[in-house]
């Protein structure tokens, strides 16, 4: 099997990492492009791949082709490549907005097999969340076969397309969400005396854990927040002041804003609804 990406930035780079790592292909195996030199040789010299500015050249001989370039280059890059993807070739694009009905119409090339995903940041340490979509034509077999490859840096969710956004809101973003309630535990912690480089270790080992505790357990989060909360005692006075303060309802409001930009982002870049 071979692999193609055309853009070799940080989302790319993890993504080869992951793939590497897991032993799915071998380095010879998996050909980049991107516009300079310098992240050419980097890539080269880090994972061992086959680099070319060419993305002519990646996207002719892949089997799978990463689409990986910011949205804004699409339109330049498809144009680049539309009449030597071959029809065999599996498209994925891992770009924010860019819907399987623009991918679709900027290739003209109806036989295509497209797949949509939305990778989040935490990829960069093979602990992604990706949704995926995918046009008709793309068969189970080859559905999973891309699966496979994205399970390689963090876990994927297959979903209509209709509820990218909504990917977008819980997984995509999320990670600022995450990041903003860890530095304000620290800043907490650095309030009453703790120095920070160990305020941050202690905030995110707990998060990491909290969250490994509930994937790995299947418990319902109330259920685990139940049993933290001892009668009379701290955690319970803790979550008493976020109840007061409406935590859980701010959280979904800010999701319910992050969605709602992504929609009227992807209706602009695009100029089309998604429908059910």
């Amino acid at each position: 099997m071979k692999l193609g990406f055309i853009g070799l930035g940080n989302m790319a780079t993890a993504m080869i990492g992951g793939i590497l790592q897991k032993g799915l292909v071998k380095p010879q195996e998996i050909t980049g492009s991107a516009r300079t030199q310098e992240t050419l040789a980097r890539a080269a010299e880090k994972y061992a791949v086959n680099v070319t500015l060419d993305n002519r050249e990646v996207a002719r001989n892949a089997d799978i082709l990463f689409l990986a370039v910011k949205p804004q280059l699409f339109p330049e890059v498809i144009a680049q490549i539309r009449d030597c993807v071959h029809p065999r070739t599996l498209v994925v694009s891992i770009a924010a907005g860019r819907t399987l009905a623009y991918l679709r119409e900027a290739f003209q090339r109806p036989e295509l097999k497209l797949i949509r995903c939305m990778p989040n940041t935490p990829a960069l340490v093979l602990e992604g969340c990706t949704g995926v979509c995918a046009t008709e034509n793309v068969t189970k077999e080859e559905l999973q076969q891309v699966l496979e490859v994205m399970n390689a840096f963090g876990t994927t969710g297959v979903l209509p397309e209709r509820l990218m956004d909504v990917v977008v809101g819980i997984s995509g973003s999320s990670p600022a969400y995450v990041f903003l309630f860890l530095e304000a535990m620290a800043d907490a912690a650095v309030a009453e005396g703790m120095p920070r480089a160990q305020a941050y270790q202690f905030a995110a080992q707990a998060v990491l854990g909290s969250a490994r505790l509930m994937l790995e357990t299947g418990k319902h989060p109330g259920e685990l927040k139940d049993m933290v909360c001892s009668p009379g005692g701290t955690t319970i006075q803790a979550v008493k002041v976020l109840e007061e303060m409406g935590f859980r309802g701010t959280v979904m409001d800010a999701v319910e804003a992050c969605i709602a930009k992504s929609r009227e982002m992807n209706e602009r870049m695009n100029g089309i609804e998604l429908k059910d």
